[in-house]
């Protein structure tokens, strides 16, 4: 059986120079997570409308099952204005009050959440009050071996150190970059070096496992007990965009399958700068990169048993 994966929140078009691309950082996390042996969920909302139908099949196209993506007849589907700079960062301009804003969760919803194996959310789609309770109260209603990951994903001024909190509170894994470890460390008090504000976080709020990428100079990940550094590998970068979403999508099936933290480590730098190379956030995952994945994929998974990693 394929573990169950999900990414919750925000579902929408990134309107790239190029033209426009399905995003949104948990429908991005969900997508590299199918395309790397999993069974991959995307929970949203879309309008009634245009858009939100091509979104549907866009996710249908790629295998993706969309029964957790409602629709609101209220408000429209989202999308992001994209402009890339000369190294490939992206430049984000998101519109506000748009269907993901109001995410909503139904029995079969609940269901999928108590089933599920990883779920991944982030701190843009608690921008509002509604969507905030639903990702809280669905995430919490996860199994206690289940892995709870909040990658941070701070975008401009649309979070608070109240979220913040909470989502570390809920979380088990931690994913964040080296642009928001230092906000993050002073909205918590945390000082000291790169290694002790990681450690710091880890502790106080009982992580499994911290992931912090550090661009082009790769990654370092920490589970208590092993700090793992990887210089990153080099690549001619065509934008960023969707980048850590599927580093965090490889470092979940990696600890779903029990890899050492190694192994975990370069295969993540692998699969991002994989979609570093390429146009969008989610590029086709090519067979050498998905076969290190999928030769193991029934055997790791039966092995886990929900203990620390």
């Amino acid at each position: 059986m394929l573990p169950l994966v999900i990414g919750i929140g925000e579902v929408l078009w990134d309107m790239l120079p190029s033209g426009p691309r399905m995003g949104g950082a948990p429908a991005n996390f969900a997508s590299h997570a199918r395309a790397l042996g999993a069974d991959g969920h995307v929970v949203s909302r879309v309008g009634d409308d245009v858009p939100g139908a091509k979104l549907l099949t866009k996710l249908e196209e790629a295998g993706m099952c969309i029964s957790g993506i409602s629709y609101d007849a209220n408000h429209p589907t989202g999308s992001v204005g994209v402009i890339i700079l000369a190294d490939g960062q992206p430049v984000f301009t998101i519109h506000e009050n748009v269907a993901w804003d109001y995410l909503i969760a139904d029995s079969a919803t609940k269901e999928l959440f108590k089933r599920a194996d990883a779920v991944c959310f982030g701190t843009l789609a608690q921008r509002t009050p509604a969507s905030a309770a639903t990702i809280r109260a669905l995430v919490a209603s996860t199994a206690p071996e289940a892995l709870r990951i909040f990658d941070v994903n701070l975008r401009q001024n649309q979070y608070s150190a109240g979220t913040v909190a909470a989502s570390l509170e809920l979380a088990n894994v931690l994913k964040l970059n080296d642009a928001e470890l230092p906000e993050i460390a002073a909205m918590l008090g945390l000082r000291g070096n790169v290694r002790e504000m990681i450690a710091g976080l880890l502790e106080r709020f009982d992580l499994r496992l911290v992931a912090y990428t550090r661009g082009s100079k790769g990654s370092v990940l920490f589970d208590g007990r092993e700090w793992c550094e990887h210089p990153g590998i080099s690549t001619d970068v065509c934008d960023t965009i969707g980048a850590g979403d599927s580093f965090t999508a490889a470092v979940a099936l990696g600890l779903l399958k029990r890899w050492p933290l190694d192994v975990i480590s370069a295969a993540a730098n692998e699969v991002a700068a994989h979609v570093c190379s390429h146009d969008g956030a989610v590029p086709a995952m090519p067979d050498s990169i998905r076969s290190r994945f999928l030769a193991e994929a029934a055997e790791m998974h039966v092995l886990g048993d929900g203990g620390r990693v």
